[in-house]
Order: C-alpha cells, then sequence, then structure tokens
C-alpha cells in the first residue's frame, strides 16, 4: 500500500477536496508539478482556493510552507511572479491581454524560482485568444506554470484541455461546508451559513468570519436594504457611498503595508522590476475592491432569496437569522414577482462591474432598482 504524500502546511486547508490535496501533495514531493493544469468544479468547490496554494509551493524555497515571505506574498496575492487574470471583456479574454501575459512568461522571475499564471474562467478563453496562448501552454519556459479555472472540460476547447493535466473537484455538500466552517472558526451554525453565502467556499468563509471590516459591510448591506421602504432617493444614494467606504477601509491598510514592502525591495530591485510591482499593486487594489463589491452583491443577494423564499413559503429557514423580522417586512409588502426583479437588479448590478461601471454608480443603481422592483417606487423630499 503506496504511503500518503508529506501535506505541505500551503495544501493543509483544502480539507474538502482531500483528493485534490493528496494529488498535488504528491506532485510536490515527488518534484513533479505539471506545467500545465486544469482545474475543474463548479463554484464553491474551491479552485481558486488551491490555485493560489499550489502556487505557494511553486514559489516557496520550501515547498508551500505557508510561514515565509513568499508565501505571504502569494496569499496576499502580492507576489510579482503569481498572476492571477480573468477575461476582460465580459465575452471573454482579449487578443491583447493574452499577447501581454506571453511577453510576461519569457521574463525571468523577479523573485522567486518559478513563475504561476492563474486564468479564471478558462471556458471564456476562444478564438484567436485561445490560439495565441496554445503554443506557451504546451511548451512553456522553464519554472513556469499555468493553473486553469473551469466548471467543465466540455467548457474549455479542446485544443486547450488537452494541453494540461486535468483536476476534477467535487461538489462540496452544504451541510460537509458548514461543518467545515464551524470546525475551523469556531462559531455557530447561522454565522456559518451567512459567511458561506457571502465568501463561497469553506476556506473564504472563515477568512471572511476573521474579518471585522468585512462582517461590517455584510451587515450595513442587510440594514441598508432592510431600510429601503422608509428612504427617499437621497438616502439610497447615500446609502451607497456608505457602503463603498465601508467596502474600500481595508484597502487603506493594504496600501500601507505594500508602500513598506515596495520600499524593503527597493534596495535590490532594478527600476524596471519596481514598476512591475508597483503596477502589480494597483492591479491587486482593484481586484481586492472588485472582490469586496462582489461580497456585498452576494451578501445582498443572499438577503433578496431569503425574502423570496417567505414571498413562496417555503419550508426552508432563511439564512440571515439576524435579520429575519426585516426579511418579513419586506417579503409582506411585495411580491414573488417583486422579489425576483430585485434579484435581477443584483445580477446586473455584477455584469455592471465586469463592464468596468464605477462601484459608486453600481450600488446607487442597484440599490434604486431593488427599491422599485419591491414596490417601493422612489420618493423625493
Amino acid at each position: 500500500m503506496p504511503s500518503r504524500p508529506r501535506i505541505p502546511k500551503a495544501l493543509a486547508g483544502l480539507t474538502q477536496q482531500v483528493r485534490v490535496r493528496d494529488f498535488l501533495a504528491a506532485a510536490v514531493d515527488e518534484d513533479r508539478v505539471s506545467h500545465a493544469y486544469l482545474f475543474l468544479g463548479a463554484p464553491g468547490s474551491g479552485k481558486l482556493d488551491a490555485a493560489f496554494a499550489l502556487a505557494q509551493c511553486v514559489v516557496c524555497p520550501n515547498g508551500g510552507d505557508a510561514t515565509c515571505d513568499e508565501c505571504i506574498r502569494v496569499s496576499h496575492r502580492t507576489h510579482p511572479d503569481v498572476h492571477y487574470l480573468v477575461p476582460a471583456s465580459v465575452t471573454g479574454y482579449l487578443v491583447q491581454q493574452v499577447r501581454d501575459l506571453i511577453d510576461d512568461v519569457s521574463l525571468a522571475p523577479i523573485r522567486a524560482r518559478a513563475k504561476v499564471y492563474i486564468l479564471g474562467d478558462a471556458g471564456l478563453l476562444r478564438g484567436a485568444a485561445a490560439n495565441a496562448l496554445l503554443k506557451t501552454i504546451e511548451e512553456p519556459p522553464q519554472g513556469v506554470v499555468f493553473i486553469l479555472l473551469a466548471r467543465s472540460a466540455d467548457s474549455v476547447l479542446p485544443t486547450i484541455a488537452s494541453r494540461c493535466q486535468q483536476v476534477p473537484f467535487r461538489v462540496v455538500a452544504p451541510e460537509d461546508a458548514i461543518r467545515e466552517v464551524r470546525r475551523r472558526s469556531g462559531l455557530g451554525v447561522t454565522e456559518s451559513r451567512i459567511a458561506l453565502a457571502v465568501a463561497g467556499t469553506p476556506e473564504r468563509a472563515v477568512q471572511f468570519l476573521a474579518s471585522p471590516g468585512r462582517r461590517e459591510v455584510r451587515r450595513l448591506v442587510v440594514r441598508v436594504l432592510g431600510e429601503l421602504s422608509r428612504d427617499d432617493s437621497w438616502d439610497v444614494l447615500q446609502s451607497a457611498s456608505e457602503l463603498l467606504t465601508a467596502i474600500r477601509r481595508p484597502l487603506e491598510d493594504y496600501r500601507k503595508q505594500q508602500e513598506q514592502r515596495s520600499s524593503k525591495d527597493a534596495d535590490y530591485l532594478s527600476a524596471k522590476a519596481l514598476k512591475q510591482m508597483e503596477d502589480a499593486n494597483k492591479r491587486e487594489l482593484t481586484a481586492r475592491e472588485r472582490s469586496g463589491m462582489m461580497e456585498a452583491l452576494a451578501a445582498a443577494e443572499s438577503f433578496l432569496r431569503d425574502v423570496l423564499m417567505r414571498c413562496e413559503d417555503a419550508a426552508d429557514s432563511v439564512v440571515n437569522q439576524d435579520a429575519e423580522d426585516a426579511i418579513d417586512r419586506i417579503a409582506s409588502a411585495t411580491s414573488t414577482k417583486g422579489a425576483l426583479a430585485a434579484l435581477e437588479a443584483v445580477r446586473h448590478a455584477a455584469d455592471d462591474l465586469a463592464h468596468n461601471v464605477s462601484p459608486q454608480l453600481t450600488l446607487e443603481v442597484m440599490l434604486l432598482s431593488v427599491k422599485e422592483a419591491l414596490a417601493c417606487p422612489p420618493s423625493y423630499r
């Protein structure tokens, strides 16, 4: 019977995907990490968490100890040799986006012994953009690893999928996810369900529960939605501004940390490398703001889904039990059609963000649309 591989600390958190964890651990332990992986699974299965965990193992001089400076930078998504890309257009990756990636692949690593490129929504890698990347994925330079993320192999072009080692992720049962969050956070069922509704995976749910700033954003979203019926248009615009301020507040600490790191690195990095790091930090700030916005939208969607369940007299208990009074009040004043329209307004807001609509305008339009959808048309002073 073969012995189990040594599990690097960076991979140890993948407890909901034990087979994936052991598979990746064996590859790291035996020094046979593939040049290209295709992680396959439904949203919430933990593909992105696993991708960054593997990236830690690749760039870490100790094989993924999760405590060194390299690993910490990867976990903060600030490592200059670990790149996370998403489609620049709602219709997919742009050709220029892929060409920039290929140009970067040819450059030597800035800090680590290797470079990692994580591509989200690989199913949207098509046409000329996919053709531009084929040769690079098939024969990347030494020390370059690609990790592509997709729902299924069928959603990815066969020419891309055939050049990657496919790693399937199982669907995590809600009960298992709640149990894992409770075990790791020490909190109850209600808090764990809320965190999963906002963050998506057990790993990120635990991080959410450990962040007072992120939990405050969720509480603010629930409060704002609960008060829409009593607010006029000016109040709604003020609420949007307050929400955005709360979302951006944690970014100030991050910005200061990066300024300190850049100051330390200035002693041994070239001007070009420093510029690349500055650009990466700016992209990371934008990505973190977008991530905060998406969590706020997820909180709004969870709240409005509870309203819909109440409108339908569904037997399922609401997720946001700390706001049950507001949910019941809104449900009694609206209809299933109104709740569905409100949910559509939230989904439209996510689409607006993908089209680079400003976060402030996105929140304003969403809140006014939700107010109107729930049969609370705007009033004016």
